[in-house]
């Protein structure tokens, strides 16, 4: 009765085609889910090659594999599965300028420092990753209001 209910009251709001079938990643990433770097993310992964991706949002970004707790262990686990169920050979992590995690730029004397802050959380993050998941490519890129600063294909 209740699917009955149900069926009835659901409508089909859009017609999409989608490609149904598994595919192989070609990356993981984790980024903030602010909205506002969408756009050059995309561009930075055209620009990489990057055409299928699991993509992690969680506020803060690389930061949170910095923390002792459940979410480090959580993304940890989402990374495993990536590579699980998409063949995952790469992971890239997205910091961003503004970010509020960090308390925005209002936590930073200036762009420069704030810069170097997430540069530092990204690079312990990849410690992180690779010592937990040795085999994944980990690439670190600053996503800024006047372009990207990165590190491709850094095996450090």
């Amino acid at each position: 009765m209740v699917c009955l209910l149900l069926c009835l009251a659901v409508q089909k709001l859009l017609h999409f085609d989608s490609y149904g079938e598994l595919y192989r990643a070609d990356a993981a990433l984790v980024g903030c889910f602010d909205s506002r770097f969408d756009a050059v993310t995309v561009k930075l992964l055209k620009r990489l090659g990057i055409v299928t991706r699991d993509w992690i949002r969680i506020a803060g970004s690389a930061r949170n594999l910095l923390s002792s707790d459940s979410t480090r262990d959580f993304l940890l686990d989402q990374l495993r599965a990536s590579i699980r169920l998409h063949q995952t050979p790469r992971l890239l992590l997205l910091n961003h300028a503004d970010c509020g995690a960090y308390g925005g730029h209002a936590a930073f004397r200036d762009a420069e420092e704030e810069a170097q802050r997430h540069w530092t959380d990204m690079q312990s993050a990849a410690d992180v990753v690779r010592r937990h998941i040795p085999d994944l490519r980990v690439e670190c890129y600053y996503l800024a209001f006047d372009g990207v600063w990165g590190t491709p294909d850094d095996s450090r």
